[in-house]
């Protein structure tokens, strides 16, 4: 009995010995996973930090760069425009030296100075003078100047009035020297080409108070001569040396005396943008004022001497002006104020 209890014992305990070693191998290959596991989780993490500080280094990188390019944009300020001859022009942000010939009218107006004017010989726009005197002249009689004289002034920005401006090769040597712009016509519609201008010099603002400033004239200039005028007609003739022709209402003075004021016009240039005078034709000018304006000493003299021009109504009446040719045959703002002048004084007063 007891010798069976005895081999009893001997098995109990090799039992337990075996379980606690097969428990103990089972917690070291628990313990060894979870090492392992724990090692390749810190060595992704490892992993993960450092492609992490890589990722947020480009991304502020390429931001930076986006913030460059628009601040470069906006610190040029440059853009492309395309003038009335389909020229892409690039406009500089800001323009200090302007070369504008024949338009210095429209630049005073924006309150900028040209580099230097339109001259015929030494003579520029006589009615501008007291604002350009001290702006070289460029001598135009003979055609505008080679690259090498405009080169001197340094433009960075030309505006070139006419589309006859930028023929035989001018546009591409101008363009050269700086962005150049070229109107087809720029006196056709005078205020149009302000606003253009105005906007190609960052000058849009100025544009626009000057135009409402001079509606505001042309109104009041309107009213003044109902008071004496209504109904009545007027004739502008030129007196130049290649001819004499009077005036019709599509341009210069013509536009603002029959288009703005409202003055009637003459049958030969009721749809005629002008007409030839001849001694001959002095009958059919029914006018009720005339205005001359005489472009060089001794042009009207042989026919305002005549006996046909002495027995007109206007003449007869006393209702002749002389008027000075630079305004009225001027292209702009500043010219067309002054025919206003002119106009409100010789009917008015």
């Amino acid at each position: 009995m007891f010798h069976y209890i005895k081999n009893i014992g001997q098995r109990s305990v090799g039992s337990k010995f075996r379980s606690t070693r097969l428990s103990a191998l089972i917690l070291l290959l628990l313990i060894t996973g979870l090492l392992s596991a724990c090692g390749a989780a810190s060595e992704n993490a490892g992993a993960t930090q450092e492609e992490q500080p890589a990722t947020e280094t480009s991304t502020p990188a390429s931001a930076e760069t986006v913030v460059q390019e628009e601040q470069a944009e906006e610190t040029t300020g440059e853009r492309t425009v395309k003038d009335d001859l389909g020229h892409d022009v690039i406009v500089p942000a800001s323009t200090e030296r302007v070369f504008a010939p024949y338009l210095e009218d429209s630049l005073l107006t924006l309150g900028v100075k040209p580099v230097a004017q339109w001259a015929s010989g030494t003579k520029g726009h006589v009615y501008l003078q007291d604002q350009l005197s001290d702006v070289p002249t460029l001598d135009f009689s003979s055609g505008l100047p080679s690259p090498e004289a405009l080169m001197s002034y340094n433009p960075d920005f030309i505006i070139l009035h006419t589309a006859q401006y930028a023929e035989n090769g001018v546009y591409e040597s101008y363009s050269k020297i700086a962005p150049t712009y070229v109107f087809t016509n720029a006196s056709g519609d005078v205020e149009k080409s302000l606003r253009v201008i105005g906007d190609l010099l960052g000058k849009t603002a100025e544009a626009e108070k000057a135009i409402e400033t001079y509606h505001a004239k042309v109104e009041s200039a309107k009213a003044e001569l109902a008071k004496v005028a209504e109904g009545k007609k007027a004739a502008i003739i030129r007196f130049a040396p290649r001819g004499i022709s009077m005036m019709g209402g599509n341009y210069f003075s013509g536009y603002v005396v029959y288009e703005q004021l409202g003055l009637g016009k003459p049958a030969l240039v009721e749809s005629e943008n002008s007409a030839i005078v001849s001694t001959e034709v002095l009958p059919e000018i029914d006018a009720d004022f005339i205005f001359t304006v005489e472009q060089g000493p001794g042009s009207m003299k042989e026919m305002t001497e005549t006996n046909v021009w002495n027995s007109m109504p206007a003449v007869k009446a006393g209702h002749v002006y002389a008027v000075e040719p630079a305004p009225w045959l001027g292209g702009g703002l500043i010219a067309y104020g002054h025919v206003i002048d002119d106009t409100l004084k010789a009917l008015t007063q």
